[in-house]
């Protein structure tokens, strides 16, 4: 916890520091208002004595007229100040979480898709949003809390040393012992906050979880179990959020306790030096306003420490995200990919999971430009693997992987992406327009080019019949549209990209017999002249292919044309190609 804390405390420091001049500004206005907060119980001082004084009553009045405007002056000195202190920490703090939200938005999309595999996306939703949140609320306990309390425990000490040392010696030995006490409680605290953040965290993601899948929880009547499963994690954060709220009851009791030990002991003490003669009626106002004032800035701060303790470990999640090296990273001094012919080529391809799952083993595989290879073979065998290494999900455990000679892991990811087009077997959309949707593949494309896309993709048809058209919101994950609607979308997405290397996962799986003929015709167009990986589980879709490759257990057991591997009796594909097409198709 301690080195995660010192972590975040340093990404905040490297992101405020950027506006050092309005930080500055905030600060000094800040310890401003405090000092005119400590000057102003000293002219009720003067107030109170001339009241006691003795003197004429007019004399009197003309006096407490003189140190009332002295006050007024000092309360209109002390709002300007604030009002500047109040509208810079809004421009300060506004301006830095915004960074900070960037800057964690920036670092989180450049971790590797298996990450994002292995979390919940709710869940780290939530932890951007507390992380930033962390920011706004250190920032303003430091400014309105810590800051004033340092300075008026300086100032009082020595205004009330001043009077009496030993009403400033009790003043300090109260105020070590309180914060002492604070710590130590808060200390205690944190371990419990930080638990009761992970049972919040995973029962955030449990409701993400069942909310995204819905439909199967329906379907495959999960309800009564979900239901179970959040009310069980529903009462372990309540257990925790309980025991923690109990803890915190428990510190203001110990403070409350304390505060009347100052009060009683001060004033007793206070009324000992009157009777001797050493305080006056004025000085008892003072002590009264700066206990009150000491009170103020001292309760607050077990209650300060205990939100810092609380929002650092909310912001501890995160900075364990944003300390997390990328798994997946650019070597220095990566070149940009330049594909001038897309040729790819496996050389000795080793791939592990991980260390006990070996996925592919001296693969080997070259992919002669403008070349369309099919890959199919079982669950498992590695088909999805070797498109996943050729797109960088994953890094090679050993050989190397080359586009046209260029080793695509000293190649920029962003440059090797930009040549490649990927149509997923189960694409996914932006809660975004249509127009968007199928532009996102070419940023500058022309509605008009975005249309021609379309069209090509046989989309067109089905996007013009809705009621705003291209410009109609798809839904999260594009729920909206049918699976094959939103294939079609993905495939006229990939002709607007129009990138010289083309993998297809099982482009077609999610369209009736109908439409796969029709987006078949559509993909021909775009395979032109095209390197283009294919993997596929309907032999159909690949007939055409130049070349097929049959993979089990991350080898290359079968190789050729559709007509070379029928023909083999008792070959792999020769079995599957009787199993799914019975010997009616030609």
């Amino acid at each position: 916890m301690k080195d995660n804390t010192k972590k975040t405390l340093k990404i905040f420091w490297q992101h405020a520091i950027k506006y050092k001049w309005l930080g500055s500004l905030l600060v000094a206005s800040t310890v401003a208002v405090t000092v005119f907060e400590i000057i102003v119980p000293l002219f009720y001082r003067r107030l109170f004595n001339s009241l006691a004084s003795g003197q004429p009553v007019d004399q009197i009045a003309r006096e407490c007229i003189i140190v009332l405007l002295w006050i007024t002056a000092l309360y209109l000195i002390q709002w300007a100040v604030r009002r500047v202190s109040n509208f810079s920490a809004n421009y300060f703090e506004a301006r830095v979480i915004s960074d900070l939200s960037s800057y964690c938005f920036n670092y989180l999309h450049r971790h590797s898709f298996s990450y994002f595999n292995n979390n919940f996306v709710g869940s780290l939703v939530k932890r951007v949003k507390w992380f930033t949140g962390a920011f706004e609320t250190v920032t303003d306990k430091l400014l309105w809390d810590i800051v004033p309390l340092i300075i008026t425990a300086i100032a009082i000490t020595v205004i009330l040393g001043l009077a009496n040392i030993w009403l400033a010696v009790g003043v300090i030995v109260w105020m070590i012992i309180f914060i002492l006490i604070n710590l130590l409680l808060a200390r205690y605290k944190i371990r419990y906050d930080i638990k009761r953040n992970e049972v919040e965290s995973s029962n955030t993601g449990l409701l993400a979880d069942t909310i995204t899948n819905n439909a199967n929880v329906k379907l495959f009547n999960g309800y009564h179990r979900e239901v179970n499963a959040y009310a069980k994690s529903n009462e372990e954060v309540r257990y925790w959020r309980l025991f923690t709220w109990n803890l915190g009851s428990f510190f203001d009791a110990v403070q409350g306790f304390l505060a009347v030990v100052l009060e009683v002991g001060v004033f007793y003490f206070a009324i000992r030096l009157w009777q001797q003669g050493v305080l006056t009626i004025g000085d008892f106002a003072m002590i009264q306003a700066y206990l009150i004032r000491i009170f103020e800035q001292i309760w607050s701060f077990g209650n300060v420490i205990r939100r810092l303790y609380e929002s650092l470990s909310d912001a501890e999640e995160m900075t364990i995200i944003l300390e997390l090296p990328h798994e997946i990273k650019d070597t220095p001094n990566a070149k940009t990919l330049k594909v001038k012919k897309g040729e790819i080529e496996f050389k000795n391809v080793l791939f592990k999971y991980h260390k006990s799952r070996k996925v592919l083993d001296n693969f080997n595989l070259t992919v002669a430009p403008a070349e369309s290879v099919a890959l199919i073979g079982p669950s498992g065998a590695g088909k999805t693997t070797v498109v996943k290494l050729l797109l960088r999900m994953h890094d090679v455990t050993n050989g190397q992987i080359l586009i046209d000679g260029q080793d695509i892991a000293k190649v920029t990811q962003e440059s090797l992406w930009q040549n490649v087009s990927l149509v997923p077997q189960d694409p996914i959309l932006f809660h975004r327009t249509l127009m968007e949707n199928i532009r996102y593949g070419q940023p500058k494309a022309t509605d008009k080019e975005v249309i021609e896309a379309a069209k090509k993709a046989h989309c067109h048809e089905f996007i013009s019949h809705l009621e705003f058209g291209y410009e109609t919101f798809v839904g999260e994950r594009g729920i909206k549209l049918s699976g094959g609607e939103r294939q079609r979308v993905a495939i006229a997405r990939a002709i607007l990209r129009n990138a010289p290397i083309l993998v297809l996962d099982e482009a077609t799986s999610s369209l009736d017999s109908e439409s796969e003929h029709l987006i078949q015709e559509a993909l021909n167009e775009l395979m032109k002249n095209k390197t283009v990986l294919v993997i596929a589980h309907r032999l159909s879709t690949i007939r055409h292919a130049d070349r097929i490759l049959v993979i089990d257990k991350g080898q290359v057991v079968e190789e050729g044309s559709h007509d070379d591997l029928t023909s083999q009796t008792g070959g792999i594909y020769a079995k599957l190609w009787q199993f799914q097409a019975g010997g009616f198709v030609k």
